[in-house]
């Protein structure tokens, strides 16, 4: 039985010899500097890189210049699949980029977030990325102006001036209460999580009080799932039953808005352990977020680019690491509606 040994990876000095040049010519080559090289040695390392299969040790290179290539990414949510699918993007992102990523979950809970943001100043990061809970000012005084770059991702936050990445909440909060509403319910109910420190929240629910401000005929209200808070979350789900009985004595179906999958996950779970899988026939229910379990489901929803966020948050704080000295900015990507059984007829 013979041992497999993996192959011995080429390294700089095995392109020099291979070249025939110094290992100073081609750590020029590599920073881009063919200018300093004439066109014969240029062929000569980049046929020697070919034939040896040569990939550049990215960390090490950026140890060399005082960089390290690690970036942070907080996360306030990992059980939650949109987290999930924006670090794939970021994920995606790092690699084309040559970054390595440090990941850090919140796992909704403040004081963890705050110690990770500490942390994550001490290992001189050279940027991170932010899908924050509940950070104050004092927690994030070493973030932006005060010199780790930072991108922020799904919601801003009071006091720091940073790029923000996400979904454009009003677009898509409007575009969910508009299909509500030409599938003919007139009576809807928008369930999100508490939402009153939380910019994307507040700004979905903003945007579906305006759109039934626009329909003269239709009405409407919020109600808060706080999923953290089992008494109150025990009242809030009474409360939904209410209105779903006081629908069904108008011989309507009760309509729901969920701001988020968790929210749209609780709420199924309710409804079918309440009414049975015939549930749908009392209650329509549109959610922001496409999880895989809601095309199962039947589940209408505001479809999230979330792949495409990630990526760009990586893009934006690149940019800033590199010196990018601009205004900060915004990138707000449009949801797309997936129509499926649960606002039907």
């Amino acid at each position: 039985m013979t041992n497999s040994v993996a192959p011995r990876r080429a390294t700089i000095s095995d392109v020099a010899r291979e070249a025939g040049a110094g290992k100073t010519s081609i750590s020029r080559y590599l920073n881009g500097e063919l200018n300093v090289l004439s066109p014969e040695l240029r062929a000569r390392i980049e046929a020697a890189i070919e034939q040896l299969d040569y990939r550049p040790n990215q960390m090490a290179r950026g140890l060399k210049r005082g960089r390290n290539r690690l970036i942070g990414l907080l996360i306030a949510d990992l059980a939650n699949p949109y987290s999930v699918e924006v670090l794939q993007g970021v994920e995606a992102a790092c690699h084309a980029l040559g970054y390595m990523p440090l990941i850090c979950h919140a796992a909704n809970e403040v004081e963890v977030e705050r110690r990770y943001l500490q942390l994550l100043s001490t290992y001189r990061v050279e940027g991170v990325i932010v899908n924050a809970l509940a950070a104050r000012d004092a927690t994030l005084r070493p973030l932006g102006s005060g010199g780790i770059p930072a991108v922020l991702i799904d919601r801003t936050v009071a006091g720091l001036d940073a790029d923000v990445v996400g979904l454009d909440n009003a677009a898509a909060a409007r575009i969910g209460t508009e299909h509500l509403l030409a599938r003919g319910f007139d009576d809807i109910q928008f369930v999100v999580q508490p939402f009153e420190h939380v910019s994307s929240r507040c700004e979905r629910e903003q945007a579906f009080r305006a759109a039934l401000e626009a329909a003269p005929s239709a009405r409407g209200d919020t109600l808060v799932l706080d999923l953290q808070d089992e008494p109150a979350l025990a009242r809030a789900l009474a409360a939904l039953d209410a209105r779903i009985a006081e629908a069904g004595q108008r011989g309507a179906r009760a309509a729901l808005f969920a701001a988020n999958a968790p929210v749209a996950l609780r709420i199924a779970l309710h409804l079918n352990g309440r009414y049975g899988a015939a549930w749908q026939q009392r209650v329509a229910l549109l959610s922001v977020d496409d999880p895989e379990w809601a095309e199962l489901a039947g589940i209408t929803t505001i479809r999230q680019p979330t792949h495409d966020i990630g990526y760009r948050a990586v893009e934006f704080l690149n940019e800033r690491i590199e010196g990018l000295a601009i205004a900060a900015r915004t990138a707000a990507f449009a949801g797309q509606l997936v129509v499926r059984a649960s606002t039907g007829g």
